[in-house]
């Protein structure tokens, strides 16, 4: 199934970034640490790693506290001040930089690993966004989306956000934004599926977690596009 995209990616500014951070921060954390366990379940301590599209940085934050290091690819200036902030105030350390995923201003065969949390299918250029993935990823690496499913039920969104103990307006608004503008621009499986098949990444497989996905993409040790291999 395709989904309409729109023209150029704009990221989270002004006050709706403040909001989502000051309002999302105690919801988050805890799927956050979830994510750097998986990741730490994967990659050894002090590997690099690039997180793409961090938002406030929680995750990129956690994955710091474990050991690694890390990147944050984010496109909106204000995230990447508040995600400063936010990794001071942690006490550590996150190479935060202003970029698109679509272009990104990274050097070739840099990360061990990539994770992308909920920000993908707002990507105008996801097929684009891909391909930069496989290409600053080392040979042997891998690359992990989590996103949510187009096809996740009203009943599976209800259990998503009793998790999340999210009461009164947040509640709402969440909810709000599960059921409509988030889930309408989110994939399929199929949707992934034919997105991958047309990048040079020669192996994936995909997992269906609540109301997403984890989409977990492999890079060969040979770098070799997989029309070649």
């Amino acid at each position: 199934m395709k989904t309409a995209r729109r023209k150029k990616d704009l990221g989270i500014t002004g006050w709706m970034a403040k909001w989502y951070d000051n309002n999302t921060r105690k919801s988050r954390l805890s799927e956050m640490r979830e994510y750097a366990d998986i990741v730490s379940g994967y990659v050894e301590n002090g590997a690099e790693l690039l997180e793409v599209a961090p938002g406030p940085g929680y995750l990129a934050i956690e994955l710091a506290k474990q050991g690694y290091s890390v990147t944050g690819l984010e496109i909106s200036a204000d995230f990447v001040e508040i995600e400063k902030r936010n990794a001071r105030e942690a006490g550590v350390n996150v190479d935060f930089r202003q970029g698109n995923a679509s272009a990104m201003p990274l050097a070739d065969g840099v990360y061990d690993f990539i994770i992308c949390s909920a920000a993908f299918k707002n990507f105008s250029e996801p097929l684009k966004a891909l391909q930069e993935m496989y290409r600053v990823i080392k040979p042997g690496g891998a690359a992990l989306i989590l996103d949510m499913n187009h096809e996740a039920t009203s009943e599976d969104i209800e259990n998503e956000i009793q998790k999340s103990g999210m009461k009164g307006f947040d509640r709402w608004f969440v909810k709000l934004s599960f059921q409509t503008f988030l889930k309408n621009g989110a994939y399929t499986r199929e949707g992934f599926e034919d997105l991958i098949a047309q990048t040079d990444f020669p192996k994936h497989k995909i997992e269906k977690h609540g109301i997403g996905f984890q989409v977990w993409l492999y890079k060969p040790e040979q770098d070799s596009p997989k029309s070649m291999i």
